[in-house]
């Protein structure tokens, strides 16, 4: 068994080393809303939640896992690097020594040049270039918030642990770092300080966040932290029915509320939805007889955020984002699926036409502007989002009901207006007419919710 894994660390090794890199340094945009790439070209983030990934997935599991996100158009992979504390990955290997953050568990080091033995940082070093060569992204959580907030990860720990893991991977092109992992910052507040400041202090490279707790935002703690690059919001699993908001925060599901809050901070920093509710999760998460959220309910929450000026959103998938397999026994939140299959739902596949539709027009002259529509805009699922460039304008509408604009926003004598289909990217003409005074505008379809249509209107 030792000498397979040695051969079988050389030839990984060996692989390795002849991966093309096809990802670049992000950075933040002149005007601080949005992400920018190293060429100055806009970066829409566009992500996919694959919390287990490091830990359930072997290498060929992780190489399909990643070339179809990489064809269903998303850009970055949010993962825990530790969910616990004794994880293990599909080969066995540990990744801490007596469970503790400060001696993460390496045959040789930390390096890419590990050949003793393949252990668990290497499987992590593989899959991230896996990405690499693919020209994803990975968003990683350096440990899962529940592990420090029980007290696990002292203050001093969490920043032995985040100098190490920053300095492996501070010279990878791919790498965005997300501190916290679904928990409130005034929960062990010093500690994510400490792996924040140490992550910038190692990494100045590389961008950072912090993933908090359902219906909360990064900004209520760490919009001043100059380890904050951006923030990150979990707008959260609840129905209008189930939320009482008032202990948190009154902006329910309507998750645009968050980017609007945000959006008015200073200093200006971009912010997006990081976990709206998964696809085919329950209402509410722990009640699996509760309706479950289906493709037409991420699409609403990602033409909502970035319409009120999200720089990306992060789509997720119950069976998904714990990886799940035949065999296992106790799914989480009543998952009904393996992740093979999950992977191919319709929510994961219907995204890039969001992303594809933002980066259609120049991007970064793109401001929210709800004045764009005329008359009432609507509450909950009725709300009506807009947004807007210099010469031009979306609308969406999530039920597909009529609604007024008021022209002449944009620049132009005319306007060209079509629809533009976000399940499936197609668009249909609608027409051209005089730039000024307020039309009314009736989607294609019967008024239901998910009839989603997105009014784009051109110079």
């Amino acid at each position: 068994m030792y000498l397979k894994r040695i051969v079988l660390a050389l030839i990984i090794l060996s692989s390795l080393n002849s991966y093309g890199q096809k990802t670049g340094k992000l950075s933040i945009s002149p005007d601080g809303r949005y992400f920018t790439q190293a060429n100055g070209d806009p970066f829409f983030l566009l992500g996919d939640t694959g919390w287990l990934l490091f830990g359930k997935l072997n290498r060929e599991e992780a190489a399909r896992y990643l070339d179809n996100r990489k064809q269903k158009g998303f850009n970055m992979i949010q993962v825990m690097v530790l969910h616990s504390l004794n994880v293990v990955n599909a080969y066995g290997d540990s990744a801490l020594i007596n469970k503790n953050v400060a001696t993460p568990k390496t045959t040789l080091g930390a390096s890419f040049s590990d050949t003793v033995q393949y252990d668990y940082w290497d499987h992590v070093d593989y899959i991230v270039n896996l990405a690499e060569e693919r020209g994803l992204y990975m968003g990683m959580v350096p440990v899962w918030g529940s592990n420090v907030k029980s007290g696990w990860v002292s203050q001093q720990e969490g920043a032995t642990y985040a100098k190490w893991l920053a300095n492996r991977y501070k010279d990878k092109s791919n790498i965005v770092w997300l501190n916290g992992g679904d928990i409130k910052g005034s929960d062990s507040m010093n500690t994510w300080k400490a792996i924040g400041t140490n992550l910038r202090a190692t990494d100045p490279n590389h961008l950072i966040t912090f993933h908090p707790f359902g219906r909360t935002t990064s900004s209520e703690w760490f919009h001043t932290e100059p380890w904050l690059d951006f923030n990150m919001f979990q707008s959260g699993h609840k129905s209008y029915d189930l939320d009482t908001a008032a202990a948190e925060h009154k902006f329910g599901p309507d998750n645009y509320k968050f980017v609007l809050m945000d959006y008015a901070k200073t200093p200006i920093k971009p912010t997006l939805d990081g976990e709206p509710s998964y696809e085919e999760i329950p209402y509410g998460l722990h009640d699996t007889t509760k309706p479950r959220w289906n493709d037409n309910d991420v699409r609403r929450y990602g033409y909502w955020s970035v319409f009120a000026g999200g720089a990306g959103y992060t789509y997720g998938h119950n069976a998904v984002m714990q990886m799940r397999k035949p065999g296992e026994t106790g799914a989480a939140y009543g998952s009904r699926f393996y992740w093979s299959d999950a992977i191919d739902h319709p929510g994961a596949g219907q995204l890039q036409y969001l992303k594809k539709l933002m980066l259609s027009k120049p991007y970064f002259d793109r401001v929210p502007d709800q004045s764009l529509v005329a008359g009432k805009q609507g509450e909950k699922y009725q709300y009506i989002a807009a947004t807007r460039g210099k010469d031009y304008a979306f609308v969406y509408s999530y039920t597909g009901r009529n609604f007024e604009v008021n022209l002449g926003k944009t620049g132009g004598s005319k306007v060209k207006a079509s629809w533009y289909n976000p399940r499936n990217g197609t668009s249909q003409p609608i027409g051209r007419f005089d730039n000024k005074g307020t039309k009314q505008f009736d989607p294609p379809g019967v008024e239901k919710e998910g009839n989603d249509w997105v009014l784009v209107l051109e110079k």
